[in-house]
């Protein structure tokens, strides 16, 4: 808790104004799922700028809002297509998870691997138009569709080893994992929640079917 400057007689709490900016800055990290002891850790840097810090709030805030307007779209869609009103493309059922899950993938990432490497993934990220960014989106849908039609072949099969290499070759539109990272990843798909259960909307045995498959993949490799 932000301690107060002083308490007055009534026992009321009095902030300065340099508090009550503080306390906002916390309660902006908050609302953007950002640990406490990393709020702290971040706005104890001697290099820390207010100014900055509320330019990327807001950004941040405003990235949000469009992923919400997303996410809206995808269920005025998928209503449409359940009171049979119009056929629905497989791309439309998760196309408003594409930037969520490019977001979540960042903020992990910076925890998980070297912080320049993530910045220069999100530089060019930023850098795609939005035409590119529906066509990388709209790409990984299908590389995923391809995983889930595999399974009943096997991860060893050659369409999911085939995915496996789409998969890699993807992954360079943002960032390219050396072999270590790869599985990595598959063990962070399979046993952080927030990434399986969107896996699971997928197919619920998606997420453990391309580790086994990468895994595969890669001890063809050695």
């Amino acid at each position: 808790m932000l301690p107060p400057e002083n308490i007055g007689e009534n026992g009321y709490r009095y902030y300065s104004d340099a508090s009550l900016l503080k306390l906002q800055q916390i309660l902006f990290y908050r609302e953007l799922d950002i640990p406490l002891e990393q709020i702290k850790e971040i706005m104890g840097r001697e290099n820390y700028d207010l100014k900055a810090a509320l330019e990327d709030h807001k950004d941040q805030l405003g990235k949000r809002i469009i992923r919400l307007q997303k996410l809206i779209s995808t269920v005025d869609q998928t209503l449409k297509y359940i009171k049979g009103e119009e056929k629905m493309n497989n791309n439309v059922l998760f196309d408003a998870f594409n930037e969520e899950e490019q977001e979540k993938m960042e903020k992990e990432a910076m925890q998980m691997y070297d912080p320049e490497t993530v910045k220069e993934s999100n530089r060019k990220w930023e850098n795609y138009t939005m035409a590119e960014k529906q066509k990388i989106g709209e790409e990984g849908n299908a590389i995923y569709q391809g995983f889930v039609d595999a399974i009943s072949k096997g991860p060893a099969s050659q369409e999911a080893q085939t995915c496996v290499q789409r998969w890699r070759d993807h992954m360079n539109y943002f960032w390219t994992p050396n072999e270590d990272q790869l599985m990595g990843l598959m063990d962070f798909y399979n046993n952080d929640p927030r990434f399986k259960k969107n896996f699971d909307k997928i197919h619920p045995d998606l997420a453990n079917f391309v580790k086994e498959a990468v895994t595969n993949y890669l001890e063809k490799r050695t």
